[in-house]
């Protein structure tokens, strides 16, 4: 495996570029617009790829030997898929060893909404618990309804540990699921008007685009918690900022945005949001796992071996 035929493109921490470089030599691009620029692009088979930046038809077609474009995380939409189907290149992603903690953040979100644990600690912090005595009460999280907008992999992990918190579990999907009882719905506003929590698990693109409509967030309800850790795109943010300082939303916990990083200065006014950098996935551990898939697919591609991961 030489540097003639692999680019990695993204930015790839330290860690990842030595193991990248260890195993496949590749050269490296900040991102998608260098590669006009590089000479003996004909040759390239493989792409290793991270970010959001689009990675569509006109890039593909620079690339002429391409034919696998191996993403790194679950998240592909920045991948236009009709364009590699078109063009025989396969894509592949790095699903399931990041579900543990995407669920686990997801979680902590609606505790730490609910329970208001940023404000409490800014309380102690500040002196406020010896002036002025114990925190307002706040809210209990256990025993409520839950709703998880996509229940693939992701969401199914996260279902799993809310029912551990004594919830009662609803869910969306293209179609109704197995699962232990859990209960289906076949419509977004459907779902939040049933629940107390909305937890978003959806892959981001065009079809999942404002799902979360300004119509979903007043059937959840001033009661109600959003929870997105999918893509800032899933969200209607307008309704969303307005739902959230008028008193339609009761809170959200949001680890995506749009135009991240460079979100909206509103939300940064809003007491009842809490903000996470998209950093659902953002464990050592996990991220060393998914570089790993990543290469692990590049090799299968490489060396003719079945894909461990395709998308398409």
């Amino acid at each position: 495996m030489t540097s003639s035929n692999v680019f990695a493109i993204g930015p790839f921490n330290p860690e990842e570029r030595a193991a990248l470089q260890e195993t496949f030599a590749p050269v490296f691009l900040s991102g998608p617009d260098e590669i006009a620029a590089q000479e003996g692009r004909d040759a390239v088979s493989a792409v290793a790829y991270k970010g959001h930046a689009p990675f569509g038809a006109a890039q593909m077609d620079l690339l002429p030997g391409l034919g696998i474009v191996a993403n790194y995380g679950v998240g592909y939409d920045a991948i236009d898929v009709a364009a590699a189907d078109a063009r025989g290149i396969k894509v592949t992603n790095t699903p399931d060893v990041l579900s543990d903690d995407v669920a686990d953040l997801a979680v902590a979100m609606l505790i730490m909404q609910g329970r208001q644990m940023i404000q409490a600690s800014d309380w102690a912090r500040s002196g406020n618990w010896a002036a002025k005595g114990e925190y307002p009460l706040n809210r209990k999280i256990s025993g409520g309804r839950a709703g998880i907008l996509g229940l693939g992999r992701i969401g199914r992990e996260i279902a799993d540990r809310l029912a551990a918190f004594k919830m009662d579990i609803h869910y969306f999907a293209r179609s109704e699921k197995d699962t232990p009882g859990w209960t289906y719905h076949s419509d977004p506003v459907s779902l939040a008007g049933a629940v107390d929590y909305l937890i978003v698990a959806l892959v981001g693109g065009p079809d999942t685009a404002n799902i979360v409509s300004a119509e979903v967030l007043a059937a959840l309800g001033p009661r109600g918690i959003l929870v997105n850790i999918s893509r800032g795109s899933c969200v209607d943010e307008e309704a969303l900022i307005a739902a959230l300082q008028s008193g339609g939303l009761a809170g959200a916990g949001l680890d995506v945005f749009l135009n991240e990083p460079n979100i909206d200065p509103r939300f940064y006014d809003l007491p009842n949001v809490v903000i996470q950098p998209h950093q659902g996935s953002g464990t050592v551990e996990t991220r060393a796992a998914m570089a790993k898939l990543q290469r692990d697919n590049i090799a299968a591609h490489l060396t003719g071996a079945p894909l461990l991961t395709p998308v398409n």
